[in-house]
């Protein structure tokens, strides 16, 4: 398979090096196309030794060379060539001309001549990711089918904290190798995937919660879909983006995601619990603000409903996965929470590992599975290892599912 990778002008184009690498260890050929931005970045020699291919600079030669009819319409014959074109960082800049249309260097001629799928890896400053005019040029691409390898959230070269940070290059390279080599084996599928925390009221204004992201299960769920599953995403309170092509359900409290996977339980034949529901909600919680004083506070708290083992107890035909997010004892409580909650698989993870779990792009679990396997997933992107959960929900659909 033969890719082209575009970089743009931005301080995240050094990440692209990395990309280079990671697509060619998944056997693709990778032609380098930047901008002149982009060498203010990164040298073109860089990536022509990564790649062993002449990077491609300028749309008119002006190293001394002979202009020939082959060099004046390079930009046709290296769409042709190219089964898809990959944009990391795509630049404000870049986006702009992608969506109207505009083509003054080889790169945004390029595109206007590419008719292959098109991935974009769009990286900018916080405020300018948040703009009117990138929101509306960003729809345009999306309208187009492009694949989005949305920014992550982080601290910035700028200074700046929020959204705007170049995806992880293992993400973009999980993306191009889901699009170029990806099968569509949960077609026919139903999958409902429950994402993010709940939050339970004190009074108007303050609540109970928990410190999930909702990044591990809207990565399934993005997994899912490009799998050709429908998916149902029922979601606690979140600022992630919602995967395109599934069907949402916001929800706040936990007996409203209670309430919301039974209205869809039929339909599903796959269930992965990824949320982080609330044990507990406040029995007395206050219908007007509780105002501070001196004195101490007490709140009482019930039970909420155990979703999970619910399901568990008619869960028929269906697969069932559940999650464990430990301190310790990690895989004995996944293995106790299998059993007690009549599930196929238990996702297990410590969440207090530094760099993965709550708030991380990546993360690093451990498969406990109805068959007695333990299967390790080392330390990776939370889009890749949700491409491992999958994997293995498949290896359980070969087996007949544990009925209740």
């Amino acid at each position: 398979m033969n890719v082209v990778l575009g970089v743009g002008g931005g301080i995240a184009a050094y990440k692209a090096a990395e990309l280079s690498r990671l697509l060619q260890d998944r056997g693709i050929t990778v032609q380098v196309v930047m901008t002149s931005a982009a060498q203010k970045f990164i040298t073109p020699l860089t990536f022509a030794a990564l790649t062993n291919r002449k990077v491609i600079t300028d749309l008119f030669t002006d190293r001394g060379e002979e202009e020939t009819l082959s060099s004046a319409v390079e930009h046709i014959r290296v769409a042709q060539d190219h089964q898809l074109l990959v944009i990391a960082p795509a630049t404000a800049d870049l986006i702009a001309k992608m969506a109207h249309g505009h083509a003054d260097d080889f790169l945004s001629t390029l595109y206007l001549a590419f008719t292959g799928p098109v991935v974009i890896a769009p990286a900018m400053n916080t405020n300018m990711w948040n703009h009117p005019a990138v929101v509306q040029n960003m729809r345009v691409l999306r309208e187009r089918g492009h694949r989005i390898v949305e920014p992550g959230e982080g601290l910035l070269a700028c200074g700046t904290t929020g959204p705007g940070r170049l995806a992880e290059p293992m993400a973009i390279a999980h993306e191009v190798s889901t699009v170029l080599f990806g099968v569509k084996d949960l077609e026919g599928e139903v999958v409902l995937i429950t994402a993010g925390p709940t939050e339970e009221p004190i009074d108007p204004v303050r609540y109970i919660t928990n410190r999930s992201s909702g990044k591990m299960g809207y990565a399934v769920a993005d997994a899912a879909v490009r799998r050709g599953a429908r998916v149902i995403l029922i979601s606690g309170p979140t600022s992630i983006p919602i995967p395109a092509g599934v069907e949402f359900i916001r929800v706040g409290t936990a007996r409203e995601m209670r309430d919301a996977v039974f209205s869809k339980l039929g339909a599903a034949n796959i269930v992965i619990k990824a949320a982080a529901v609330a044990d507990y909600h406040v029995s007395n919680a206050s219908d007007q603000k509780i105002k501070k004083t001196a004195a101490r506070l007490t709140l009482e708290l019930d039970p909420n409903p155990d979703i999970l083992a619910e399901v568990g107890a008619q869960k028929g035909d269906r697969i069932l996965i559940g999650f464990a997010a430990e301190t310790h004892n990690m895989v004995a409580e996944a293995k106790r929470k299998m059993q007690t909650k009549n599930c196929d698989m238990v996702v297990g993870n410590f969440v207090n590992t530094p760099g993965t779990g709550f708030a991380s792009d990546e993360n690093a679990v451990t498969l406990v599975l109805r068959t007695g396997e333990i299967v390790e997933i080392e330390k990776a992107s939370k889009q890749d290892v949700a491409g491992k959960i999958l994997d293995q929900i498949q290896k359980l659909r070969l087996v007949a599912p544990a009925k209740s």
